[in-house]
């Protein structure tokens, strides 16, 4: 339903029982899924392809040009997924030509005056809370959850179900199944509570938690711990899901907590 007072171009592509509140202005090259609602306030800049049952709070800015010097205008998208809310005053930009696109992915919460940077992939199921701010290149992997006011450099790496702490500076690579916290980030344990919440058995999650006693308990390097895991552990998708992070990590994993100011 599209409101007198809101501002829609021509040519949006705009699903019928969408619901756009007034003083909202969506531009050219959008389009937006059924049963998605708009709030007051809301600007949609040219490339977003926003999914179905989304809801956009007041005040959000969605697919504006990147915060890129490098940016040369090239045609770029901003992609989200279907049941995805955004609250009120989040920003996220669209890609450069280097990835083509910003990604959010489907069933996230990216909650108030959080910013998602140029060329960022998040996964489904995300939760990136209040304040957050992720620079342009990050991957935040499937119910991943990145606590208030985190600011996380560009390029960063968060693994599949990781809970990151708020207030956290994240300069490394936070792998899979893991808690991170302190400052520098450091391990301080796995995510047990977020993985019996999904219906990981307390088997799978004592496995977890022995390939990172590993890796971050036993003062092994990180080439040492991934040759022992490899050697000792059972192959299983998320021992080898832990090992592929790692392989591929750029910028290295977070280190292991000491206790040392």
């Amino acid at each position: 339903m599209n409101q007198p007072l809101a501002y829609v171009h021509p040519g949006a592509k705009i699903a019928r029982n969408v619901v756009i509140d007034p003083f909202t202005t969506i531009h050219n090259n959008v389009e937006i899924g059924e049963g998605t609602w708009i709030g007051s306030n809301v600007t949609i800049m040219e490339g977003a392809r926003i999914g179905k049952n989304c809801n956009i709070f007041p005040g959000a800015v969605i697919s504006a040009v990147p915060q890129d010097l490098k940016f040369g205008g090239e045609d770029s998208l901003t992609v989200i997924g279907d049941n995805t809310t955004i609250r009120e005053c989040v920003t996220i930009n669209r890609g450069t030509v280097a990835a083509g696109k910003t990604v959010v992915g489907n069933n996230c919460l990216i909650m108030a005056t959080a910013h998602i940077a140029h060329d960022c992939i998040i996964g489904d199921n995300v939760i990136i809370v209040n304040g957050v701010l992720l620079g342009g290149h990050v991957t935040v992997g499937n119910y991943a959850v990145v606590g208030g006011l985190s600011a996380v450099h560009q390029f960063i790496s968060i693994g599949d179900h990781a809970m990151i702490s708020g207030g956290s500076l994240l300069r490394k690579d936070v792998p899979p199944f893991s808690k991170a916290a302190k400052e520098p980030l450091s391990y301080v344990g796995i995510n047990s509570v977020g993985l019996r919440r999904r219906g990981f058995s307390t088997e799978k999650i004592r496995e977890i938690q022995d390939i990172y006693r590993i890796l971050y308990q036993k003062n092994y390097n990180t080439s040492q711990a991934m040759s022992i895991i490899e050697a000792e552990m059972e192959a299983t998708t998320e021992r080898d899901e832990i090992l592929d992070f790692i392989r591929n990590s750029s910028r290295g994993i977070m280190k292991g907590y000491t206790g040392s100011v």
